[in-house]
């Protein structure tokens, strides 16, 4: 707050004041140039910016009786409107302690209804909480408390170590879940390796049974076809011959017992005397 007795004033654009004149309020007064009658009049301004007010470290106990440290920030402004501002000279002495005072008491009040590990984890909805408490409060002050952030929450030592202790147990178990986990998973994966070798195995053995069946059939094919072919040849050779011959030798019978012989265009023939001779098969 700035206090002007001057004739001729200025206010910036973030300032909002108040005239009063022989000790009553006079008027409001915006920023720009302003003027007044010195010794009778006097001007109050307020910076309306955001001001930033830390809450100082305090002990506070919890729900279940456990001492700790806490601490914060908050963002607190004056409104920019006439009855806001006047409220803020009138309603209040010194708004910025008052407000630190309010929300030291009211931080103490958010954790004594928590727990330690409530209180370890609900940094947000403290500060909510806090916030909203805060401005059903400043309100009449003509403040607003625009956002409030708790900054540290300290347990005392042996609370740490405990919980220090209690975290490294955790981790561990965890980590021995996962490892019992990630063991029987390895299992599992060689489980089903074993159970498809095995199948490609059989798999594997099934198509070369198959095989040597199918190329012993055919071999026995290839075999029997060839017995076929040489049973077939044989028997159209032997035929011929056994035909052949037989006239030969009906030929040298003729000529030995001095039978007739017949001379024709294609030479001796003796089946134009005897006929063909049939041959048993």
């Amino acid at each position: 707050m700035r206090t002007i007795r001057s004739f001729l004033f200025t206010l910036k654009p973030y300032e909002r004041g108040i005239q009063e004149f022989l000790g009553q309020y006079s008027s409001f007064v915006l920023p720009g140039l302003g003027f007044q009658i010195p010794m009778a009049s006097i001007t109050r301004v307020r910076d309306i910016r955001e001001h930033t007010m830390d809450i100082p470290p305090q002990p506070v106990i919890t729900q279940d009786n456990v001492e700790i440290r806490v601490d914060g920030v908050m963002w607190v402004r004056p409104k920019a409107d006439e009855e806001s501002i006047k409220r803020t000279f009138y309603n209040i002495d010194n708004w910025k302690r008052a407000v630190i005072q309010l929300a030291m008491t009211n931080l103490r009040q958010e954790f004594g209804d928590l727990t330690l590990d409530e209180s370890l984890v609900a940094r947000e909805k403290i500060a909510t909480n806090l916030r909203a408490a805060l401005n059903s409060t400043a309100n009449d002050w003509g403040l607003i408390i625009s956002k409030v952030e708790i900054m540290l929450i300290d347990p005392p030592e042996d609370i740490k170590k405990a919980m220090h202790k209690q975290k490294t147990a955790e981790q561990e178990r965890r980590a021995m879940r996962l490892l019992a986990t990630g063991e029987f998973e390895a299992s599992e994966q060689q489980k089903l390796a074993t159970i498809q070798r095995a199948e490609g195995d059989r798999e594997a053995a099934i198509r070369k049974a198959e095989g040597e069946r199918e190329a012993a059939i055919r071999i026995a094919e290839g075999q029997a076809e060839a017995i076929r072919l040489v049973n077939e040849a044989a028997q159209q050779y032997f035929i011929g011959n056994a035909q052949l011959l037989r006239q030969y030798e009906m030929t040298e019978n003729s000529l030995r017992d001095n039978a007739k012989v017949v001379v024709t265009e294609k030479g001796i023939n003796p089946t134009l005397i005897l006929g063909e001779i049939p041959i048993k098969k």
